[in-house]
């Protein structure tokens, strides 16, 4: 059994005023293990300071002002800031939560320096159920990875980049599981490209309207297919997920951690 938390966790949520931002600030409003100490938006934003909850948590553009009075960092802003950021959190000494996408493997290299000072959750994707959906898809590509591989993600039309890093991490899962590698990644395809390779794994992405997020892998063999899909109804899932690694990384040793070590998965 959990110690009874009696101080709330002090937030402060980059990337604020966002899709993200505004729900994990909702949702933290009602938790009671937390308390939101501000919100941060980039230099020169129309919403700095305005006020993002009720207990008039400001929105500011220097993370440096409220660092002092936060426990807990939650990033979903975007990846040209994300390292600037866990600079910062890092000389403070602060937890950070990370769940920008987009990242490039240099960047998730230096976040990993970094959490040799700090404690950093990092992921693609916070939400329960897409993280079942990793193990799944491991233990799929372990058993049938020699059946064709192709991943389709759709989400909404304002989404900035493709694919969405949940496909990514999946296709990395997969790939490992069934002994391939990037180079066998094609993303989409067009014109006579031939037959399909026997170890091409299909990565294509779909921008729509107001989707929130759905993932399927498909692995099709001779005679049947699997498909594990994951629908993502509303961005709640993805927010309190945020949350329960904010309130799993306080206080943690530093590390560069993943949902599974936050759901023991």
């Amino acid at each position: 059994m959990e110690k009874f938390q009696s101080q709330k966790i002090r937030l402060t949520m980059v990337g604020a005023m966002g899709r993200m931002g505004e729900r994990i600030v909702t949702l933290a409003r009602e938790d009671p293990r937390f308390q939101t100490i501000a919100g941060v938006e980039r230099p020169g934003s129309e919403f700095i300071g305005q006020f993002i909850s009720k207990n008039h948590a400001p929105v500011v553009g220097d993370i440096t002002e409220v660092l002092p009075k936060t426990d807990v960092v939650i990033d979903f802003s975007s990846a040209t800031s994300v390292l600037k950021t866990a600079s910062q959190v890092a000389r403070a000494k602060r937890s950070l939560v990370i769940g920008t996408t987009g990242l490039k493997p240099i960047q998730i290299k230096k976040l990993k320096s970094l959490s040799r000072r700090i404690p950093i959750v990092f992921s693609p994707n916070m939400s329960v159920g897409v993280n079942l959906l990793f193990r799944l898809v491991q233990k799929a590509a372990e058993t049938v990875g020699h059946y064709d591989i192709e991943i389709v993600e759709a989400h909404h039309s304002r989404k900035k980049d493709a694919p969405s890093g949940t496909a990514m991490k999946l296709a990395d899962i997969a790939a490992e599981g069934s002994k391939r590698n990037a180079r066998d990644y094609v993303f989409g395809r067009k014109g006579l490209v031939g037959e399909r390779k026997k170890k091409e794994l299909g990565i294509l992405a779909v921008r729509a309207g107001d989707i929130v997020g759905d993932h399927t892998v498909l692995f099709s063999g001779g005679g049947e297919r699997l498909e594990l899909i994951h629908r993502a109804h509303s961005r709640d899932a993805f927010a309190s997920g945020a949350l329960a690694a904010a309130a799993w990384v306080y206080k943690k040793r530093p590390g560069f951690y993943s949902m599974f070590d936050v759901l023991k998965i």
